[in-house]
């Protein structure tokens, strides 16, 4: 019988969670100062050199400053300084990737075969405007901004209000996880902007067909081929 090593995480990226899930929740808030490094110590029961460990990465990441003589502070920051330090964390964690891009699956698969069945004129026309921008990108950022905008529309084209809201809840995820497969894809140069385009165009042209079946067919690739180039990708902050 084959049994799983089991991989655990160093203590200063748990606390860096901690500290990321209450930034996210709003429990800590740009402006708010930081508690102590003995107090986090004691609240979080980990040894001070943890827990500076883990403040120096936020910082790092642009979301708390520290200030001589005055502590540590919370730092204004817009959702995509924080989906992007999340989603930094989260690459720590091949299982979270996984569940991540398991939730994707779940939500997309079934979205695209709604909107196969639902869409409207209005839906069509937002898809290849949207198709339309991934061609012509002039740059990373714009071609990220396509993409996403893309995944956005098929979700609206199911014509299902709670499919929406649930593809809003993890977009800032979401956007990241596209940043990070475009920028693999693109580096290794075995996937070209045109080809990127052309998986995104017959997914469109499936649904367009109102054929549901091979809409689900054709997104599942996509998703699957997104899944493969994040999971190969070796995965830091693993001991």
């Amino acid at each position: 019988m084959e049994y799983k090593k089991i991989k655990s995480k160093k203590i200063y990226e748990v606390v860096i969670d901690e500290l990321l899930q209450m930034i996210s929740t709003g429990k800590l808030r740009p402006g708010d100062k930081v508690a102590s490094v003995q107090q986090l110590a004691e609240n979080f029961q980990v040894g001070r050199s943890a827990i500076r460990e883990a403040l120096s990465a936020l910082r790092v990441m642009g979301l708390v400053e520290m200030r001589q003589g005055e502590g540590t502070y919370i730092r204004e920051h817009s959702p995509r300084a924080l989906a992007e330090a999340m989603f930094n964390t989260l690459l720590m964690k091949e299982e979270d990737i996984k569940e991540l891009l398991e939730v994707r699956k779940i939500l997309e698969v079934g979205a695209v075969s709604a909107a196969a069945q639902h869409w409207n004129e209005h839906d069509l026309l937002t898809l290849e405007t949207a198709l339309e921008e991934m061609q012509t990108a002039g740059n990373e950022e714009l071609g990220e901004k396509a993409d996403f905008a893309f995944h956005m529309a098929i979700a609206k084209a199911s014509q299902n209000s709670l499919l929406v809201h649930l593809m809003t809840n993890v977009s800032e995820i979401m956007v990241e996880a596209m940043r990070e497969t475009r920028k693999l894809w693109l580096f290794s140069q075995e996937t070209t902007v045109e080809k990127i385009y052309q998986e995104h165009r017959e997914i469109f042209q499936a649904v367009k067909e109102r054929n549901a079946t091979l809409a689900q067919e054709r997104m599942l690739s996509h998703l699957e081929r997104v899944e493969e180039t994040l999971l190969n990708k070796p995965i830091t902050g693993k001991s």
